[in-house]
């Protein structure tokens, strides 16, 4: 069977979640089957060595503009012109027109759903992409020979919003998983040179945030602020890949301009160094308003790190009651958490322990070998 795997942006240098849960199929598919003939189509960009070819794994780069004509031209153009026989698409959308069945992977509907805090705030290219989702969505749910999402929430979403009927069996929930080097790290030389690579703080609270409303920042930084006003134990704020000019308007929208001084921006952190910095972080901040799974949480707590997250959408599920559940709303429940977690030792100790638990149950080789199992159900 010959099968194409749509990785457009696998190549780019500068990864984020989808881009990786893509990878890392691929990655552990080359692992688990010899047999079929794969096809991934990347993008060109600089990042080639993250991805190597095997004797059935072809890496094919193809060009085409930008992802709406890349994807609704080259791609399937491409993928009929190397005979496969399933494409599966992996970042939420797929070529309207195509012959070749479809496997999708939806990983969440946030887009399309009509709840107003989702349509606020963003950046223009994340406004863009959610109109093209929102347009091709729709379309190729119809078409579609299997659909596979994240999480049983996101399942039961996807499926109330299109109106699968019962006997519909085409949509199928594979969760994620967590990278083999996520571990608590050890090594004191490395982790010196990682605190030195990116100027991190002595004690810190480690905050994944970006610009689409849904993960909260402007909640996070409300709860920060007030666990510092409260003469808590000291603590910096560590952020991710976060522009200031961002961060000081909503500073300015909190009434807080001083807080900057107690936040540290590192930039884009490439994802090998991660472990480093939950392995030295003293909380792991993740109350989003929305997810449709949660990576960054198992993470967290495949390094030993204590974890605060939400009480909507997949993360009770995902975190499956190792981490500290708040109702993301409410900036009170965010500090009032962390301060639990740093004063309370034998808490911290038992989210620790329980949290290595919980993340051992996920994995990327599980995730592989349900994903070829689709495959080969459209085969026959």
């Amino acid at each position: 069977m010959k099968i194409g795997i749509e990785g457009q942006r696998l190549f780019r240098v500068k990864k984020h979640g989808m881009d990786m849960v893509a990878l890392e199929l691929i990655k552990n598919l080359q692992k688990i089957d010899k047999e079929n003939e794969y096809f991934i189509f990347v993008k060109p960009d600089e990042d080639k060595a993250c991805l190597q070819e095997t004797e059935n794994f072809h890496i094919i780069e193809i060009g085409g503009g930008p992802y709406p004509s890349w994807e609704q031209v080259a791609l399937p153009r491409a993928a009929k012109k190397y005979g496969c026989e399933i494409l599966h698409c992996t970042s939420n959308t797929a070529p309207i027109i195509t012959s070749i069945p479809l496997v999708v992977t939806l990983h969440d509907i946030i887009y399309l759903e009509s709840v107003s805090i989702f349509k606020k705030g963003g950046t223009w290219y994340q406004k863009f992409g959610n109109m093209y989702r929102r347009y091709v969505v729709p379309k190729i749910v119809k078409k579609s020979k299997k659909i596979i999402t994240v999480s049983h929430f996101e399942k039961d979403r996807i499926k109330n919003f299109f109106g699968f009927p019962e006997s519909d069996n085409r949509l199928v929930a594979i969760y994620n998983g967590v990278g083999e080097h996520f571990h608590p790290v050890e090594d004191e030389t490395f982790l010196k040179k990682i605190k030195e690579r990116y100027q991190l703080p002595e004690k810190y609270a480690f905050f994944l945030g970006n610009t689409d409303p849904k993960k909260n920042t402007k909640g996070v930084l409300q709860a920060f602020s007030k666990y510092l006003r409260e003469g808590n134990e000291p603590l910096k704020l560590v952020m991710l890949d976060y522009e200031k000019n961002a961060l000081d308007s909503l500073l300015n929208e909190i009434g807080d301009k001083d807080l900057i001084n107690h936040i540290h921006l590192t930039g884009y952190v490439v994802n090998t160094d991660l472990p480093a910095i939950y392995s030295l972080c003293s909380i792991f901040l993740y109350p989003s308003l929305r997810e449709s799974f949660g990576i960054p949480m198992l993470e967290a707590m495949r390094c030993g790190c204590p974890v605060i997250t939400s009480n909507t959408s997949s993360m009770p599920e995902v975190s499956g009651g190792a981490a500290c559940i708040v109702d993301p709303y409410k900036a009170d429940e965010i500090t009032a958490a962390m301060k639990k977690i740093m004063s309370d030792e034998n808490y911290r100790k038992q989210l620790v322990a329980s949290g290595f638990v919980q993340s051992e149950k996920f994995s990327w080789y599980s995730m592989a070998e349900d994903v070829l199992k689709l495959y080969k159900e459209i085969a026959q």
